[in-house]
């Protein structure tokens, strides 16, 4: 089968940073189907393995790509929920080899079924997106869960990226909250705000004093999506005592104490950990997958594909990790078919 993979770590420009192969087809067993891939995403967790992570021990080709839809063509003798012909949906487990492939295996626990209404690309956007800031939310911090005294708003510091985009679609459609979200261009400012906004402020400016501005009071609750380190002052200054903080980028230096006097309480979301440790609730995440694609086939949430590169191969992926790499990118970007 085709598939995109490299043999050591390296910055993108580097020839062979992702390389057109030919790998073996594999065959499920236990919980897992086999996909054939028919649309993926490209997330900043596919540049950051493969500018850290080698192959495993014993295996040449190190293959990356945690967002697909597909068509089921086989199944494990354990399966219970999915039979050949079924379009699914899902991010998969980092533990494994990644869904740049033609055919991919995943366990069933962490797959859903695709929203019929989306075509197979703009489906591809949101699985891992949805799943972290739904698990950022009522997992984490847990916001249908008042903060005594709080203003009931969340504030999200980038609303235009792919984590954002569709954080602000669930808070909008799943919560009761004020949505405060984070940009700080034109185009950014505008697009978060179709998604559903309430506030828009400008993560250039400092952000305690941006929130202060909006007159509303200290928020509630603050999921980062990036950028973390360079807001922590602020974010300590802004939040409400008793306030939840969930980020999910690793911020270096970062000093935890600025949030002991409020007893703020912090929480890091990583949407790969139930697949990691096979937690008793792993199934959680094809249940979130399913309310996520019924909220879609409601017209509730719309895809986040904001950039369409072409097939899936190793030249339309350098452009893709290139494009992420450069911290500008608007919702997601999208590859479909092997061609």
């Amino acid at each position: 089968m085709r598939a995109i993979g490299y043999k050591s770590p390296s910055q993108i420009l580097v020839q062979d940073s992702l390389v057109d192969i030919e790998l073996p087809k594999p065959a499920p067993e236990g919980r897992d189907i086999l996909v054939e891939v028919k649309a993926v995403s490209v997330n900043p967790v596919d540049y950051k393995v493969r500018r850290s992570t080698p192959p495993a021990a014993g295996v040449e080709w190190k293959v990356v790509g945690w967002d697909a839809v597909g068509v089921v063509t086989a199944v494990g003798s354990e399966v219970a929920s999915f039979k050949p012909g079924d379009q699914v949906w899902y991010a998969g487990s980092i533990t494994r080899p990644g869904a740049n492939a033609e055919f991919h295996l995943v366990d069933e626990r962490i797959v859903g079924k695709k929203p019929s209404k989306l075509a197979w690309v703009d489906a591809a956007a949101l699985p891992l997106t949805s799943l972290t800031a739904w698990e950022a939310f009522f997992d984490r911090l847990d916001v249908k869960k008042p903060v005594p005294g709080a203003t009931p708003a969340i504030l999200i510091i980038g609303g235009a990226g792919g984590v954002g985009s569709i954080a602000i679609q669930i808070a909008r459609q799943f919560t009761d909250l004020t949505i405060i979200a984070t940009a700080s261009r034109p185009e950014t400012k505008e697009f978060v705000k179709s998604l559903g906004a309430h506030h828009v402020v400008d993560h250039s400016k400092p952000l305690a004093r941006e929130i202060a501005a909006l007159g509303i009071g200290a928020p509630a609750f603050v999921f980062s999506t990036t950028q973390t380190a360079q807001h922590i002052d602020d974010i300590a200054e802004l939040i409400a005592p008793q306030g939840r903080f969930c980020f999910i980028d690793d911020p270096s230096g970062f000093d935890i104490m600025k949030f002991k006097r409020k007893s703020v309480s912090i929480h890091h979301e990583l949407m790969f950990t139930r697949a990691i440790y096979g937690t008793a609730d792993m199934d959680e995440q094809a249940r979130i997958l399913n309310e996520i694609s019924s909220a879609v086939d409601d017209g509730r949430i719309r895809s986040t594909a904001m950039l369409h590169l072409g097939a899936i191969n190793a030249e339309n992926l350098k452009k893709a990790h290139k494009q992420l790499e450069s911290g500008s990118t608007i919702g997601k970007v999208v590859l479909e078919g092997f061609a």
